[in-house]
């Protein structure tokens, strides 16, 4: 499998071509311009890849061309790895899916047996970008928090994992 990352153009025409709808393509470009966005400012004192954050923020959600469900990330995986994508965007679409997901977690709902947590500064910037746009506009997390505490209930470990995403974030960007 090739690194060498796609283009922005390239990423959208992967989109189109999987079967994502409109909405999601929309909702995905809102994601890449708030996840480039905070990768410029972390960039100025860590190292970030800024590409791999804008094209793995396009392709977070290439699996809802095939699903709706919390399964997106696991047939998205699949749908880059057909598609030859390199393993860094495979991962960022893996992880974005709330805080992460356990591997206890990824049992029970039927995955591979492994972490789905961001691990990387880069699947973190996406997975937390993701989580501050609902569709196409920007929402604050609390708004997001509130949310999945009303689908998980308010003492899932998600929304700690979420809260605790919440707080790197947060932190880094006051750093800067």
């Amino acid at each position: 499998m090739s690194e060498e990352l796609p283009s922005e153009r390239e990423a959208l025409i992967m989109l189109h071509k999987s079967g994502c709808p409109p909405n999601v393509i929309s909702h995905s470009w809102a994601v890449a311009k708030l996840a480039v966005e905070i990768a410029k400012k972390l960039e100025k004192r860590m190292d970030v890849d800024v590409n791999l954050v804008q094209v793995g923020a396009l392709l977070h959600d290439i699996g809802r061309s095939g699903t709706h469900s919390v399964d997106h990330p696991i047939v998205g995986a699949e749908i880059a790895k057909s598609l030859g994508l390199p393993s860094r965007i495979i991962s960022i679409i893996e992880r974005h899916v709330g805080g992460g997901i356990t591997p206890e977690e990824a049992k029970r709902l039927g995955w591979p047996n492994k972490s789905y947590v961001p691990q990387t500064i880069e699947e973190k910037i996406v997975a937390y970008a993701d989580k501050l746009i609902a569709g196409s506009k920007r929402v604050s997390i609390d708004q997001t928090i509130q949310s999945f505490k009303e689908k998980l209930g308010s003492e899932h470990p998600a929304i700690k994992r979420l809260e605790r995403l919440n707080r790197e974030m947060s932190s880094l960007l006051r750093e800067i």
